[in-house]
């Protein structure tokens, strides 16, 4: 007879793209509210890396967004105090390309975080759920999907 594990499950992985992390900390999408409280109180595990950062920065800056430079590198802040950071060299294995090449860094973040769920709402990304090298490797969800599954009972995203 085995004993019990004493540990808790771990909780479940995210990578969130540029876009979902606009959507949840710089726009506050309403619609998102819950996933938003849910990362908020540490209910997941985060990852990124340091050129999806570097995205993040950058957009953050765009003038359209009148960002003064403080709230910029707050917002980036509040994100990054979430998130572990993975080597740039982290093994992603063998993955589908992404049609915009801005994108595959998501994709290879999923892929070597291990059983992860990719959160975004790009199109492309979300046809690449159902590829042979995706599927069976780490989820891609969109922020709605994932807040809907939050909402049913005792219930973690994918």
């Amino acid at each position: 007879m085995t004993e019990p594990s004493s540990q808790a499950p771990l909780p479940p992985t995210l990578v969130l793209d540029t876009n979902t992390v606009l959507a949840l900390w710089m726009f506050r999408d309403p619609a998102l509210e819950a996933l938003r409280a849910w990362i908020d109180a540490g209910s997941c595990r985060l990852v990124s890396r340091a050129d999806a950062l570097e995205e993040l920065r950058r957009v953050l800056a765009y003038a359209q967004f009148g960002l003064d430079p403080g709230r910029q590198d707050g917002l980036r802040a509040r994100y990054i105090d979430r998130i572990a950071v993975l080597a740039d060299d982290a093994d992603a294995g063998t993955l589908p390309s992404c049609r915009d090449p801005d994108d595959q860094k998501f994709l290879e973040i999923a892929g070597a975080a291990g059983m992860a769920t990719l959160i975004t709402r790009d199109k492309a990304l979300l046809r690449l759920a159902r590829h042979r090298l995706v599927r069976e490797r780490f989820a891609i969800l969109t922020p709605e999907r994932v807040q809907h599954t939050l909402a049913q009972p005792r219930a973690t995203p994918a």
